[in-house]
């Protein structure tokens, strides 16, 4: 697989198209009484995301054969490879049960420890967004994208960025780093749209100090870093990716659309769980080792 920009902008297009006929899956069953279930750390799979993500696993594998996938509800213990892809069928989950339209599809292809190439669909709004070597947004138009056009983020307005936050993933650290801020508004926003409405110049900030995974947030990061915002770690680092051995959990975080405010947002580093290491088979009383 070429990585120039040209093929990267066309892997983007067509994750896009992939992604959207995604999103198609989801909205037959929104709206309605969706069969789920609820995993060990708390958090709904439903039947929507199962279907979404057997399609996008069919369509990555029959274009891309050689490339793992991480995936939220079948791969997600894999290990990574020098280039693998981070799929999330079904982002906001909770607001999708609860009939919300802001659920987002993310598929991001990883290249080392960053994306290079990512779509990130919103269905119930009919918009999705994609980024190669250069970020655009679509329409979707009968499960499919419609005409591109280029996104770039904003420089923050006088009176403050406008923050987005979680309705239903609040948590302490966030809400004092944001109140250290002289903030011009917040706005509720579900889910991974708000890397899309940041990368579009819809807003200014994203703050999330609770948990989420990568696959939470590689295809907006790539789309917002390259509509000219950035991803950064309580280091001022990008955020980067592949941390299996951290169950592919991400620390604290902050996607800004103007670069040049990322010094203002104070993150604390946090430890991450490490994977227990496999314990080592145990010798016979022969000599031999099991197996």
């Amino acid at each position: 697989m070429l990585t120039d920009a040209q093929a990267r902008d066309r892997i983007a297009g067509t994750l896009t198209e992939i992604a959207s006929e995604a999103g198609e899956i989801l909205k037959r069953y929104h709206g309605g009484d969706c069969p789920h279930v609820v995993k060990p750390d708390g958090s709904p799979a439903s039947l929507a995301d199962h279907a979404a993500e057997t399609f996008i696993l069919a369509a990555l594998a029959r274009i891309w054969p050689d490339i793992p996938v991480i995936a939220e509800e079948s791969s997600y213990d894999h290990p990574p490879a020098s280039r693998f892809f981070l799929v999330d069928p079904l982002d906001g989950t909770r607001d999708f049960l609860a009939g919300n339209r802001e659920y987002t599809v993310n598929i991001a292809l990883v290249s080392g420890d960053r994306p290079i190439a990512a779509a990130l669909a919103a269905p119930g709004l009919g918009r999705v967004w994609g980024a190669g070597a250069r970020a655009f947004e679509c329409p979707i138009v009968d499960g499919r994208p419609g005409a591109a056009r280029p996104i770039t983020v904003r420089p923050v307005p006088q009176e403050g960025p406008v923050a987005l936050i979680s309705g239903r993933h609040g948590d302490a650290e966030t809400t004092a780093c944001l109140a250290a801020l002289p903030l011009g508004a917040t706005r509720r926003v579900a889910s991974a749209l708000k890397f899309g409405l940041v990368a579009s110049g819809e807003a200014d900030l994203y703050v999330r100090c609770g948990p989420t995974m990568e696959w939470d947030t590689a295809a907006g990061d790539h789309v917002l870093t390259m509509a000219g915002g950035c991803v950064v770690v309580a280091s001022g680092a990008p955020m980067t990716y592949g941390h299996d051995a951290h169950h592919y959990r991400n620390g604290p975080f902050a996607a800004l659309g103007d670069r040049r405010y990322a010094d203002r947002v104070a993150l604390r580093a946090r430890p991450l769980a490490q994977r227990r290491p496999e314990p080592k088979a145990e010798p016979k009383p022969d000599g031999h080792r099991p197996g």
